[in-house]
């Protein structure tokens, strides 16, 4: 990668280092807040590691009742604009032990059935973390037709106990979280793999903006709010709270959305979406449409590659929490392509999260103090 990448922005040459990306700081960075859990409403651990990355870069901080953190640039200014991601991760909660103690979940945000069988989890109980696997029949012992596909119903995890005592003495208690045990890897050297892509990886990203802004010595002209929210999974409850806190004028949200050129997938109904092709740029009527103007006029100009995707009534993002609230906030926002979401394998393209660091960092520089966004007054 080369260490300067020349960009012409309103006619003036941009010198801006995008080889601090995936410098050997922001790898660390990385690794450590990928590898580490957020399930969802026990984001506070992560949220703590992500903070202390930003905090060189922004001027002050807020952190709000349940674990949303927010980095502020220019405090003092009076408009306000929102770049977000957010921080939870789907997982399980212990929902029932059995006498054999054997333990059955419910869904914590939207985990998949399908994937639990053979998966190593942790379980956070009231004596620390217990190790444990989701358990299955060996395919000697299945009869074709006679055993159902994974559900809530039978999927079941082993923690190595003979009876329900046994597993309570392990701290083990009914609420307790569950999540994947997995770890952050490189396939070919051209993506990322592994659990909570969706999206972490949209926390790491915007922290990047935030450091380019710094170093690269840009100075905006408005209060920019580095947002990572917390319970996007059930509902983006996270997102609701500090838009009502907040009360930007603007929000550009970054989250994940469906490659359809994997097999399986139905590419007419689902759109047609692929990793290594550029952010997808949404119409929604939560997307505002002067703002999307500007993202792709920002995009063209610099090279950046982008998809186009229809969205119906809403982006099921955090994208809607922030367009319809406190009035209306001028709202869009930037997918990145990933293929398998929700299973421990999720996928994404490195060109693709520099693409969407790029465009978010140019399009802040055309976002104007006081920017009216009023399609007519």
């Amino acid at each position: 990668m080369q260490a300067l990448i020349e960009f012409k922005i309103n006619n003036i040459i941009d010198m801006s280092d995008f080889s601090l990306v995936y410098d050997k700081k922001s790898m660390d960075f990385l690794y450590e807040y990928l590898n580490n859990y957020s399930p969802t409403s026990y984001e506070a651990e992560n949220q703590k590691r992500w903070l202390e990355y930003l905090k060189p870069y922004i001027d002050d901080y807020m952190v709000d009742n349940y674990g949303t953190v927010v980095g502020i640039i220019n405090p003092e200014a009076e408009y306000k604009v929102v770049i977000e991601a957010h921080a939870d991760e789907i997982s399980w909660y212990v929902n029932y032990i059995d006498d054999d103690g054997f333990i059955y979940v419910k869904r914590n945000g939207g985990s998949d059935p399908m994937i639990a069988p053979s998966k190593r989890v942790k379980i956070w109980g009231r004596k620390g973390v217990v190790p444990g696997v989701f358990g299955w029949p060996a395919i000697h012992l299945r009869k074709r037709g006679k055993l159902d596909p994974p559900a809530l119903e039978n999927i079941f995890i082993d923690v190595g106990a003979k009876s329900k005592e046994e597993v309570l003495e392990m701290g083990i208690h009914c609420g307790a979280v569950i999540a994947f045990d997995d770890e952050l890897s490189e396939m070919n050297d051209k993506y990322f793999v592994g659990r909570a892509l969706d999206n972490r990886i949209g926390g790491f990203m915007i922290a990047q903006v935030a450091r380019l802004l710094k170093e690269n010595g840009v100075k905006l002209p408005f209060g920019l709010y580095i947002v990572n929210a917390v319970m996007e999974e059930v509902g983006l409850r996270g997102a609701q709270m500090i838009a009502d806190n907040l009360k930007p004028n603007v929000a550009i949200i970054t989250d994940v959305g469906h490659d359809t050129t994997t097999p399986l997938i139905k590419t007419k109904e689902e759109g047609e979406f692929a990793v290594d092709k550029g952010p997808i740029l949404s119409y929604a009527p939560a997307i505002h449409n002067k703002l999307m103007d500007i993202i792709m006029e920002t995009a063209r100009e610099n090279d950046i590659p982008y998809q186009e995707e229809a969205l119906s009534r809403s982006t099921g993002t955090d994208t809607d929490a922030f367009a319809f609230s406190s009035g209306g906030i001028v709202s869009a926002l930037l997918s990145l392509p990933l293929r398998y979401m929700h299973t421990t394998v999720e996928t994404v393209s490195k060109k693709d999260v520099l693409n969407i660091i790029k465009l978010y960092y140019f399009t802040l520089q055309k976002i104007e103090n006081n920017h009216d966004f009023r399609y007519f007054s």
